[in-house]
């Protein structure tokens, strides 16, 4: 187990690439065991490809930046906007939950 720094972190992809693909791996087999395989999908290759998680250490957590529209990203899919929106934001709170298990934040 890598010990997490939060100073390591803001070179994330060198220093923790193998646990942040756990981490969103993880979260991607559990949203997809609840959801919609194909909205799953396609918010995990056309969404969160471009997702950016950074560490927030007022709150000892962390946080999953989203680019900018992500619901016109969309294609192949048919999804109300609100309905993609609760689904996305459950996504990213499933990553955020994956990232602090994987480096054993959690109580």
């Amino acid at each position: 187990m890598v010990e997490f720094d939060p100073e390591q972190f803001e070179d994330k992809y060198a220093n923790y690439f193998p646990q942040l693909q756990r981490a969103y791996k993880n979260a991607f087999n559990t949203m997809n065991d609840t959801y919609d395989s194909t909205l799953i999908h396609a918010i995990d290759q056309q969404v969160l490809n471009e997702s950016e998680p950074f560490y927030n250490a007022e709150r000892e957590g962390f946080d999953i930046e989203l680019p900018d529209e992500p619901y016109e990203r969309l294609e192949g899919v048919v999804v109300d906007r609100e309905r993609f929106e609760e689904v996305l934001a459950e996504y990213t709170d499933e990553i955020e939950l994956e990232l602090r298990q994987t480096f054993r934040m959690t109580e």
